[in-house]
């Protein structure tokens, strides 16, 4: 089982904003997350620039994609992204078009997990060629009182039993770590909790060695 992989979410509405937190962050990581809000607020320009200074990391834009799925995981991956994500509830096909153009230039589709879905339907994206998702507690069901628990690991211990690479987010501390213990993370995808603390480089650090005592 590999460890699995630490990656920030750079949430932010400017770019200056998010390389302050990538500055000392991105030798500490992994995965460098181009958020929803910094990709809208900033359109390529962000893929372009993080691509730029962080050779070594892995780029995601997380546009949640639900239309023009070709155009824009295109897009993405012309400017120097790897990983983009498409939203469960797109149509099929445009995730099979997203996943087309990704793959064309080397990267991946990851199908982000909102609202309604199925099992069923996780067959489906396995057959248009999608193997990455991401399982995500949302923000408003942790404002409202939400929690990691058994519920949570079923699910995800489930998508990887069907070989699916899955990343989590939402909410994510240092002690909610040990509960995915025994179940092959992709990536552990970290926001507020990294970017929004005295000395982000390291709280990473902290990241890494609680992963590195579960996934030896």
């Amino acid at each position: 089982m590999e460890k699995p992989l630490l990656q920030v979410a750079l949430d932010n509405f400017t770019l200056s904003e998010a390389l302050e937190s990538t500055r000392v962050l991105a030798p500490e990581l992994d995965v460098v997350e181009i958020g929803t809000l910094l990709c809208l607020a900033t359109g390529a320009e962000s893929i372009q620039v993080m691509r730029t200074l962080y050779p070594e990391n892995i780029i995601v834009a997380d546009l949640k994609i639900v239309d023009a799925g070709g155009e824009l995981a295109g897009m993405a991956c012309d400017n120097g992204a790897n990983w983009v994500t498409v939203m469960c509830n797109a149509a099929d096909a445009t995730k099979a078009k997203a996943v087309e153009a990704a793959a064309k230039r080397g990267g991946e589709m990851q199908v982000e997990l909102f609202g309604n879905w199925t099992f069923e339907q996780a067959v489906e994206w396995k057959n248009i060629g999608l193997k990455q998702v991401i399982y995500h507690q949302s923000r408003d069901a942790l404002n409202s009182g939400g929690s990691w628990g058994p519920a949570n690991m079923e699910t995800v211990k489930k998508l990887t039993d069907m070989d699916f690479e899955v990343s989590v987010t939402g909410g994510l501390t240092l002690d909610v770590i040990s509960l995915f213990e025994g179940i092959p993370i992709k990536s552990f995808i970290v926001g507020r909790n990294l970017r929004n603390v005295a000395d982000p480089a390291a709280e990473a650090r902290a990241y890494k060695a609680e992963i590195a005592t579960y996934w030896p």
